[in-house]
């Protein structure tokens, strides 16, 4: 198939119509706003259900109460508005629901504006329900991902019924660049046996949350634990560039990894033995993995546009193996490819004699 020029959020809305998507229930809010205004055009003409919702937390409830009938539906937002979300989700992973949620990430705290920001890891990545509970979060960095995770969340909140979110952000749902939109890759899950469509020629289902015996509570979040141990052993996924010979790891997540491989490239030009790493799935995190780089990787450069959310996880994934440092800004003006050599430059304890 040959490529065409695609805006990020048009080509999530378009990889969501191909994956199979029957509703979509959305609010307006910017720098999203395309996904629904693309779709309320799309859907009608396809046969499918759209509603412009009164409320985020209506669009939310629209899409548990259509998956739980059996069909893919999802809906989109962005960061203040996403928490409105958070209650739903934690439904949604009690009960669950293979619910799907476009996050394309604003500034913040608060209402914050439209600016170029990546503050919403904590949000997605630690969710902001009630509960023991977790959620699968997907990290596209250019809108090829856009169209591949896109595809990739609808499978994974269908084969673990399980929330699944996309965390774009409004710099990549902003930007076009050339991308394949193949059809949709993946089998398709039966879902027979739970979904509620009606008790004609079955006994009656119950899908809730609510269960007054402790006993039975536990036993419920004890099972989902057991499905989250799976989705952490068979769901892991990242990308490595150059990581056998590194003495410098870069490590990034989102749009911000186009910067750290470019500076990564860079820097080797001036000799400087530096990798890249990208968590493609932000949960479950690519720990392991991380660890193991961190038995010959002394210094790790984490690279993001907020006041260090992922690098945290880095911290814990490398248990004091290695050292861990965090650059960038919490909002506003890019973190740029030359910003970030020079904070590589700038790491404590290394020294290069042929720079």
């Amino acid at each position: 198939m040959e490529k065409v020029l695609l805006k990020g959020n048009y080509a999530i809305a378009k990889a969501a119509i191909k994956a199979g998507c029957s509703c979509y229930f959305g609010y307006p809010i910017t720098p999203q706003t395309e996904i629904g205004e693309y779709l309320s055009e799309a859907m009608p003409a396809l046969g499918r259900g759209y509603v412009c919702a009164e409320s985020e937390v209506a669009a939310i409830n629209m899409v548990m109460g259509a998956v739980a009938t059996g069909v893919k539906a999802m809906t989109s937002s962005s960061s203040c508005a996403i928490g409105l979300m958070q209650e739903t989700m934690s439904y949604a992973a009690s009960d669950e629901l293979p619910v799907v949620l476009i996050s394309v990430m604003r500034a913040g705290p608060g209402l914050g504006y439209i600016y170029p920001a990546q503050g919403d890891y904590n949000q997605a990545v630690t969710g902001g329900g009630n509960g023991d509970y977790r959620t699968i979060v997907l990290s596209p960095s250019t809108v090829q991902d856009s169209i591949d995770l896109t595809y990739k969340a609808f499978y994974l909140a269908q084969k673990y019924r399980n929330p699944v979110i996309l965390l774009s952000d409004g710099f990549l749902g902003q930007m076009m660049e050339p991308a394949v939109l193949h059809d949709y890759p993946y089998d398709e899950i039966d879902n027979s046996s739970w979904a509620l469509t009606g008790a004609k020629d079955r006994g009656a289902r119950q899908i809730r949350s609510l269960e007054v015996n402790q006993e039975k509570q536990n036993a419920h979040v004890y099972k989902l634990f057991e499905k989250y141990a799976l989705i952490e052993k068979e769901e892991v996924s990242y990308e490595e560039e150059n990581t056998l010979d590194a003495d410098i790891l870069l490590v990034a997540f989102g749009s911000m990894t186009r910067n750290i491989k470019a500076a990564a490239r860079k820097l080797r030009e001036k000799g400087l033995k530096v990798g890249t790493f990208r968590p493609v799935t932000l949960w479950p995190f690519p720990s392991k993995r991380l660890l193991e780089l961190s038995e010959t990787i002394k210094n790790i450069l984490v690279v993001e546009m907020n006041m260090g959310q992922m690098t945290k996880d880095v911290k814990l994934a490398v248990n004091g193996n290695a050292k861990v440092y965090h650059f960038g800004r919490p909002t506003g003006k890019w973190v740029n490819v030359d910003e970030i050599v020079q904070a590589t430059l700038n790491l404590g304890g290394v020294s290069y004699a042929n720079i």
